[in-house]
């Protein structure tokens, strides 16, 4: 009976010991990523989300796509301000049409006609009027009416040489000027249009999303977060006594130790932290007397694989 309980008891010593956690040995760091933040330019209202999150996607894939009615009713305003100063322009450049010609000849005729008869009415009336024959009203009157004829019979003309000869370079340029302000307003109120498609700026993963469909958006607000999958790197808190054995530019060797693969790493930057960071640690694998510092390191190969804020170890 002893026997047995001696066997016994060393198989729960043995058990007891082969459930001990495995010692983790070396500095440890974890693996951190840029943070991104997906935010909007211009107010509207989701109509779809095309991601969940978890997802990793691609630089360019539409993750949200925006309802923004104001912005459409700006692109249709601006069409059709490029549509008029366009025709305005090219009536310009053209000039008049043979109908237009046309109908300033007629018009220069029939005031020519007038010019004429008021012409010889008052050298008529003048004649008389030297000779006492006429009043002075009488004489004044036909004076203006042969003034107002020749006034109609000027302008008719100098349009009429306006019309024939084209329009000025000068009418031409502002013509020119307002089709091109026109163009880069309907250009502006394309590209705010463009915006209701909401787009990863790089590979990345989707971590959280703050508002869901049917929501309002407003301009600046951060609707998607993740973090950039291309540009992963390593962050390890060394204390001073240590810290001395990492040079910027030195090769190390990075280990993931619940894969249980290593990576190779360059060591980019070594900074001091500040102190608050030093008192509140999560691993205070020194003495509190020792300042701590930041070592960051580049990984040379893929790292994909690893999760943001996984743990690994400086060798």
């Amino acid at each position: 009976m002893k026997a047995i309980l001696k066997i016994q008891f060393l198989i729960v010593i043995s058990l007891f010991v082969g459930c001990k956690p495995k010692q983790i040995e070396g500095i440890q760091g974890k693996v951190k990523r840029d943070a991104l933040m997906v935010v909007s330019k211009y107010p509207g209202r989701i109509l779809d989300i095309h991601v969940q999150e978890g997802d990793k996607v691609r630089k360019g894939d539409t993750l949200m796509l925006l309802d923004m009615p104001e912005v459409e009713a700006k692109l249709e305003q601006a069409k059709g301000a490029v549509s008029a100063a366009q025709a305005q322009y090219q009536m310009a450049v053209k000039g008049a049409t043979n109908e237009q010609l046309d109908q300033v000849m007629a018009k220069l005729d029939a005031v020519t006609e007038q010019y004429n008869y008021a012409a010889k009415s008052y050298q008529r009336i003048n004649n008389m009027f030297k000779d006492s024959m006429v009043s002075v009203q009488k004489h004044d009157e036909v004076y203006m009416k042969y003034q107002a004829a020749k006034a109609q019979y000027n302008g008719v003309k100098a349009k009429y040489n306006e019309v024939k000869n084209g329009v000025r370079d000068e009418k031409i340029q502002m013509a020119l000027g307002t089709y091109e302000r026109a163009k880069g307003t309907l250009q502006e109120a394309n590209v705010a249009y463009a915006e209701r498609y909401l787009i990863a700026p790089q590979n990345m993963t989707v971590e959280t999303i703050a508002l869901h469909a049917g929501e309002l958006v407003l301009p600046g607000y951060g609707v998607m977060t993740g973090y950039e999958l291309n540009k992963a790197f390593f962050r390890f808190t060394v204390a001073e006594s240590k810290i001395t054995q990492y040079k910027v530019g030195q090769d190390i060797i990075v280990n993931s130790p619940f894969t249980d693969k290593d990576y190779r790493a360059k060591v980019v930057s070594v900074k001091q932290l500040t102190r608050y960071a030093n008192i509140t640690s999560a691993f205070p694998e020194y003495e509190m007397g020792e300042s701590i510092y930041e070592l960051k390191a580049l990984p040379q190969n893929e790292v994909t694989d690893l999760l943001t804020n996984l743990t690994v170890l400086l060798k």
